[in-house]
């Protein structure tokens, strides 16, 4: 997923639709052969063989990714699309590991997933809103015009971020035991982000990149820990 965003954001330099192309053509001959010398694309097709990951969410992610090569403001229909495609389908496939010989609980859990990836996808829209904008030509949340983001603009992206995050919260505590700490410490870093963001007012975060400073960080991950081990989680 990483290696497929880097293409559409930082090759300035070379074709990307051509790059984007020819890693969808090695990423699905990887699959059918079972083998790549690449070693990102041999791991990933593993994961996709081993765990029946559903090919239907790897095209949704890479049509998002093609979406990323042109400049645009995205209306509704379109951001939904791409949320699917760019974030929620990742947790679609996580879940398709998490629950492997449990299909009855992936049915029950994909909805929770796929709230748990937008959510983390708009707190990175709503953190890096100033990048997207003067980088690479994006505005993301539909019906928001850059030079008009203010507090009662970010108010109402914040609502739609908090729903996404109560509603995954559920579905993380029904997750099998296994995967539930690392999912959890994910799921706890990115509202720990929220908060901070929720905090700032719209003219600071156009003007800086609100991050966790390494010892929040650290303090997470302790904190999750103990409430993991002690069932609270």
């Amino acid at each position: 997923m990483r290696w497929a965003d880097e293409i559409v954001d930082t090759f300035h330099s070379r074709d990307k639709a051509a790059l984007l192309a020819q890693f969808e053509r090695n990423t699905y001959a990887a699959i059918t052969e079972g083998f790549s010398l690449n070693p990102v694309l041999h791991a990933f097709q593993w994961v996709v063989n081993e765990y029946q990951i559903d090919h239907e969410f790897i095209d949704a992610f890479l049509r998002s990714m093609e979406m990323d090569l042109e400049d645009r403001s995205y209306r509704q229909e379109l951001y939904e699309q791409y949320i699917y495609g760019s974030a929620e389908v990742v947790g679609l496939m996580c879940l398709r590991v998490f629950c492997q010989g449990q299909p009855v609980l992936f049915d029950q859990l994909k909805a929770p997933a796929r709230r748990l990836g937008a959510a983390f996808q708009k707190v990175n829209f709503l953190r890096d809103i100033r990048a997207d904008y003067e980088e690479r030509g994006r505005v993301y949340f539909p019906g928001l015009r850059y030079e008009q983001f203010d507090d009662a603009a970010k108010r109402t992206v914040e609502a739609d971020i908090r729903a996404d995050f109560e509603a995954a919260f559920v579905g993380i505590q029904q997750l099998p035991r296994a995967a539930r700490l690392g999912v959890y410490l994910a799921y706890i870093y990115y509202l720990k982000l929220f908060h901070k963001l929720r905090k700032a007012p719209a003219n600071q975060v156009l003007t800086e990149r609100v991050r966790l400073p390494d010892n929040t960080k650290l303090l997470l991950l302790l904190g999750s820990w103990l409430r993991y081990r002690l069932r609270a989680v």
